[in-house]
Formats: C-alpha cells, structure tokens, sequence
C-alpha cells in the first residue's frame, strides 16, 4: 500500500471540493428571483406579517417563504398570485425596480442604493419609512435629516 502526504490529500481534497462548488455556481438564484424575493420580504415586513403569518395565509412552511424571499426557490405564476392577495398588492409590485437604471458593468443597482435597499428591508428601515412621513412640519423633517446625517458624519 502507498502512503500518501497528508497535505497532498488535503490539496485534492480541497480542489475537489472547489471544483464541486464551482459546479454547482449555476444554480446562484436568478436576478429576477432575488428581486421579487426581495420585494415579497419588504411588503410582508412593510405590513407587519411574520414568515409564519404570510405561510399561513399560503397553506405553506415558513420556511418556504424564506426560501421565495432569499430568491433560492422560483415562485410560480399561481403562488405570485396568492403572495400578492394576501399581501394585498397586484402582481407588478414584485416587479417594480427591476432593471431601471441599470448600469454598463451589469449590476442594476451601485453599491449605495443596495445599501438603502437592504436597509429599508429591515424592520428599523420600515418604521422610519412609516414614521417619517408622518412629521408634519417641515422644518422638524428637515432637523431629523440633519440629525441623522450629523450622526452618520460621526463614525
């Protein structure tokens, strides 16, 4: 029997593993997937349903909408429809954004207004979207931003 250096096994093994995942790299959910998937994650939120809240609604797992949201699993066109009952929109919500402004490098959005984006998917970004709105006055609109921009300066 031949012994063979452990680091060399450790070198294969590591290329198989690389060349597995690269395999398989064509399975990273579609743009449009992770948009409407987004989109779904943002309304639910937006409403204040829980994953559990929008599954029930759908005779489906929690988990399943975590994978709609996350873009890993496709919505067909009769569930799309479903989501868009229960989250009490039409259909084109999910669509609306996708590929405006879409820049020469390929990417639809910079890396600042994916930021905004992630944010305002969160359950801060949508009380503060709510809440904004809300402040009559102008001018008290126009302290918070500049609060909020003096507090941002801070870092």
């Amino acid at each position: 029997m031949r012994h063979v250096p452990v680091a060399t096994l450790r070198n294969y093994l590591f290329q198989l593993r690389s060349e597995h995942v690269m395999a398989f790299d064509d399975k990273a959910p579609n743009p449009v997937d992770l948009h409407v998937g987004g989109r779904v994650r943002m309304r639910r939120k937006f409403l204040g349903m829980s994953q559990d809240g929008l599954a029930e609604h759908l005779d489906l797992t929690f988990q399943q909408v975590q994978k709609y949201e996350r873009g890993s699993n496709r919505i067909s066109a009769s569930k799309l429809f479903e989501i868009a009952k229960a989250l009490k929109v039409p259909v084109a919500y999910f669509y609306e954004g996708y590929g405006e402004g879409e820049h020469p490098d390929g990417f639809s959005e910079s890396a600042s207004e994916q930021s905004v984006h992630s944010f305002l998917m969160t359950a801060e970004g949508i009380e503060l979207a709510e809440a904004f709105p809300r402040i009559k006055s102008a001018k008290h609109r126009r302290k918070v931003l500049d609060l909020v921009r003096s507090l941002a300066d801070d870092r």
